[in-house]
Formats: C-alpha cells, sequence, structure tokens
C-alpha cells in the first residue's frame, strides 16, 4: 500500500498533467488570448501537409477552443456522384488547418451535400444535419449523431420528416438560438425551390412542424444568424455551381419564424451582378477581442485554375451592421484581417487522405448544370489513379 505522502505526490503530479492538457486559457482560469490573423481569398487554404483543403458547402464552428470547418469534399468529380464526401478540419487560428478526418464513415450510396454542425447542449452531443439524394433530385435531410465534434457521425436518420418533407427538401443550414432552441432553414424543391425556417425538438434530432411561411421562391443556399435582437436568413437565386456567383438577399425579423421583412441583396451592384463571385454557405459566428463577429462564407465555383472541383476557392469576409440593421453592402476583397481568439494547439495530422472513390453505378454524364459532356472521372465513372494513391491532388 502506498504512503501519504506517495499518494500525495502521484495525485499532484496528475493534477499538473491534467491542467497541461488544457486548452491554453481555460486552464487556471486565464483570459482568452487573441491574435492578428489575415484571410486571403485569392487562394485555396492548405492544410498542415500542403494538401488543398477539400470543404465546401458547409459551415465554420468554435467548439470547445478550436476552430472547425465542415465541408463537402468532391475531389475530382464534377460533384453529382456517389463520391462526394464529407470531412472536417480544425485549427486554433483560422490559418494553419489539421485534416481530422471524414464525418460519416459508411453512408450508403447517393450524393451529399451541404453537412452543418452543431451542438446541443442538453445532449451533450454534435449534431450533423445533411442534405442528401439517393437519386438526383429525390431530395431528403439526414441527421446524425457524435460524441466528438471531428465524429465520427452516427446517422440516426437518414429521411427526417420535415413538415414540408413530401415536396423533396434540398439544401438547408442549421442555426442554435441564445436560449438553444434550433432551426433549420432549406429549400423546398418541388413547392418552386420555396425558402422556409423549421423549429426542431429540443435534441436537434427531428422538426416540431412549426414552420415559416415562404420566405421567397426560386433560391437555395440559405444561412440564419441572429445579430442582438434581430434575426436574418440570407440566400438568393438557385445557381448550381455558377461561376458568376449569385446574390445575398437579406430577410430581418423580431421572431425566427417570421413574418420576414425583405431589405437589400448585399451581393448584386447597381446593374444587378453578383459583386463576389462565389455563392453563400455560412455565416460564422466567431470570438475576437472586441465580441462576437459576424462572417460570410461562400463557394467560388469554378474558380480553380487545376480545373479540379475540389481545388474551388472560398470567399469569407466580415458583415457590417448597422444600428437600423441594415447590412452594409460586401465589396470584393482580396485580404483581410482580425483580431480573433486563438483556439487549442493542433493535434497531429492524421495520415495522407486516402480519397474513398468507387465507380458510380449509375453516373451522370452530362453536367446537371452546364449541359456539357462529362468526363468519366468527372463523372464518377471510372477511379482515378492518382486520387485513390495520394488523397485530394495538391
Amino acid at each position: 500500500m502506498w504512503s501519504r505522502p506517495l499518494r500525495i505526490a502521484i495525485q499532484t503530479l496528475a493534477s499538473v498533467l491534467a491542467l497541461l492538457l488544457m486548452p491554453p486559457h481555460f486552464a487556471l482560469g486565464q483570459k482568452p488570448k487573441y491574435e492578428k490573423i489575415t484571410i486571403h481569398n485569392d487562394e485555396p487554404r492548405r492544410d498542415v501537409s500542403g494538401a488543398i483543403v477539400d470543404a465546401h458547402d458547409g459551415n465554420l464552428q468554435f467548439f470547445n477552443g478550436r476552430y472547425y470547418l465542415y465541408g463537402t469534399a468532391y475531389g475530382e468529380t464534377a460533384g453529382f456522384s456517389i463520391n462526394n464526401r464529407f470531412r472536417v478540419y480544425s485549427s486554433a487560428d483560422l490559418e494553419h488547418w489539421v485534416y481530422e478526418g471524414e464525418l460519416l464513415k459508411a453512408p450508403t450510396d447517393g450524393v451529399y451535400y451541404r453537412p452543418y454542425v452543431v451542438y446541443n447542449a442538453a445532449t451533450k452531443k454534435y449534431v450533423l444535419w445533411y442534405n442528401w439524394y439517393p437519386k438526383l433530385w429525390n431530395g431528403q435531410v439526414g441527421v446524425a449523431t457524435s460524441e466528438s465534434p471531428v465524429g465520427p457521425f452516427t446517422i440516426i436518420n437518414p429521411n427526417v420528416h420535415l413538415s414540408q418533407a413530401v415536396d423533396h427538401p434540398g439544401d438547408g443550414s442549421l442555426f442554435v438560438d441564445r436560449d438553444d432552441n434550433a432551426y433549420f432553414v432549406y429549400t423546398v424543391i418541388d413547392q418552386g425551390h420555396a425558402i422556409r425556417v423549421e423549429h426542431l425538438s429540443r435534441d436537434y434530432l427531428s422538426s416540431t412542424g412549426e414552420t415559416s411561411a415562404v420566405l421567397a421562391k426560386g433560391c437555395e443556399a440559405p444561412a440564419m444568424f441572429r445579430h442582438e435582437h434581430d434575426y436574418y436568413v440570407l440566400f438568393d437565386s438557385a445557381c448550381c455551381f455558377c461561376a458568376k456567383g449569385s446574390g445575398a438577399r437579406v430577410f430581418k425579423s423580431s421572431s425566427p419564424l417570421g413574418p420576414y421583412t425583405q431589405l437589400e441583396n448585399i451581393n448584386r451592384d447597381a446593374e444587378k451582378n453578383p459583386i463576389v463571385h462565389g455563392q453563400q454557405t455560412f455565416v460564422a459566428s466567431i470570438p475576437t477581442a472586441d465580441g462576437r463577429a459576424l462572417i460570410w462564407m461562400a463557394d467560388r465555383w469554378g474558380s480553380r485554375p487545376d480545373h479540379i472541383k475540389g481545388h474551388d476557392f472560398q470567399y469569407w469576409t466580415p458583415l457590417t451592421i448597422s444600428p437600423d440593421g441594415s447590412i452594409a453592402m460586401l465589396t470584393n476583397t482580396t485580404d483581410w484581417s482580425l483580431s480573433i481568439e486563438v483556439g487549442r494547439k493542433a493535434p497531429p495530422p492524421k495520415k495522407v487522405y486516402a480519397w474513398p472513390q468507387k465507380v458510380d453505378p449509375n453516373p451522370v454524364m452530362i453536367d446537371p448544370c452546364t449541359k456539357a459532356p462529362l468526363s468519366p472521372a468527372e463523372a464518377g465513372e471510372i477511379l482515378s489513379k492518382k486520387s485513390v494513391r495520394r488523397g485530394a491532388p495538391r
């Protein structure tokens, strides 16, 4: 039996190790630390191994002292095959990214888009909602959970019964309010691509059936957030991986389910052309030295110089909201800086990602967006030896 001094020494050592393993500003009650970082919109992000970050049409979150970027990986396909995958990267500073792996390890074959992850404080689960098609465009929405922000996520329901499920839900996004109520804002395909907001259950795994009126039709890529006492939903016309980009109509309400009032379109100039040639994916809330900053995120489809879809750039920029609740017009800015909260140090990077590509039994040989013929590799009809060997090309 150990002596009392030895037990005390062991307990002290254990306490010291626990403190060393804690996130920097969580240990000993230290205040958060902030650091000025610079975001570059004219080049692709890369992970610490040098590989291009392939994570599109998803969201950015700050969980437990670290930033997590969730998105769809497209690799060398055109984006319509069963080889779309969900993945996550993490960072302490939004500049140095670590590949953390896939979110769903064994999803049913289908075409997957738009993964959005939030945290449920009551269940202590990370919850993933996503849009997928067993067959284009038979829209369904799935939900999965995990104990960790990096997964793996277990599918709870691949076909959530939303109030408008019979009309095939399309792309959507999650929003969690300050009272921990969650909402799903999404496109209803068979209602003319109508945009609705739907209230979720307390565990975020299903719908309460409470839904808003239609905000607009002919639209997609919605995002929802709150600023002070106002709720905002941003989206614009459907653009199907459009290189020209899409606008960002602003809808504002004093209640998450509306009624909403349409304000300006912050991503169209006087000639109605997109200011930023990108399609919106999310509005992230980032901790900074001056409080939370709202970051507008968009995918710049068709921007890759090497013609590899997984290498398309993303565009991030802070939103400026006036006292009257209006949002300033976007500007096409190459670089910008912000003092953000510094997160926890990076875990060791994982081994080189092996692209889990397989032959699509029903390849889409004509691009649904451009109507142009697709190569067998773009359609997922054949495997790319380069992709299988080294992961998404660098």
